[in-house]
């Protein structure tokens, strides 16, 4: 069954070329727990995102098997992403050092749109918000990057991704046939990051 945060896998490839360097600030979301909840969801404990290190590959491999049936990155494509300039990888970090999930963010040189490439929560955070924490986090950074817009797929079944995306003001723009490994098609979404200045008259 897909993850309620699966968008990847791209099949056009990302130039590994230099850019400008990532924020050197990053973003320290915390994320507090309702103060009310049902028997049927736990509150989250107190999570921030960061950007993910090349300590934490181990514990990204665990994450993507857990949350991925299909269309799974390996380890050599998780080390990549780690590595190259052309990627950002960020993780939502619990308080005891455990992943709660994790987000990768594509950037083609000379591009200003940028690709969120992948969302996975892990099973034991679904529905505790940790998903919309990392989409934020991907168009901060997108934004840090002076990218205009962000585009992703996301399988035609995903439901809840789906109303994420639109709730966060994702439109869909179009549909990619068979897309993965399932037979399934990706439905492609995109949101403007910055408004267009009209110039003046």
């Amino acid at each position: 069954m897909a993850a309620s945060g699966q968008v990847h896998k791209n099949s056009g490839q990302f130039g590994s070329g230099k850019i400008d360097s990532p924020l050197t600030v990053w973003l320290a979301l915390l994320y507090q727990p309702p103060l009310m909840t049902t028997s049927k969801h736990k509150p989250a404990p107190a999570i921030r995102v960061r950007a993910a290190e090349p300590g934490d590959l181990d514990s990204l491999v665990e994450l993507e098997h857990r949350v991925f049936a299909t269309d799974r990155l390996s380890r050599r494509s998780l080390r990549r992403f780690l590595e190259t300039p052309s990627a950002e990888l960020s993780v939502a970090e619990e308080a005891d050092g455990r992943l709660a999930g994790t987000a990768i963010l594509l950037f083609r040189p000379g591009s200003k749109v940028a690709r969120l490439y992948s969302i996975a929560v892990a099973p034991r955070m679904e529905g505790r918000g940790v998903a919309s924490m990392l989409l934020r986090a991907a168009e901060e950074f997108a934004i840090g990057r002076a990218c205009s817009s962000i585009r992703l797929e996301v399988h035609q079944t995903n439901r809840a991704a789906i109303a994420r995306y639109r709730k966060s003001g994702y439109r869909e723009f179009g549909r990619r046939r068979h897309y993965y490994e399932d037979g399934g098609d990706a439905l492609r979404f995109e949101k403007r990051l910055i408004p267009e200045i009209s110039p003046p008259a």
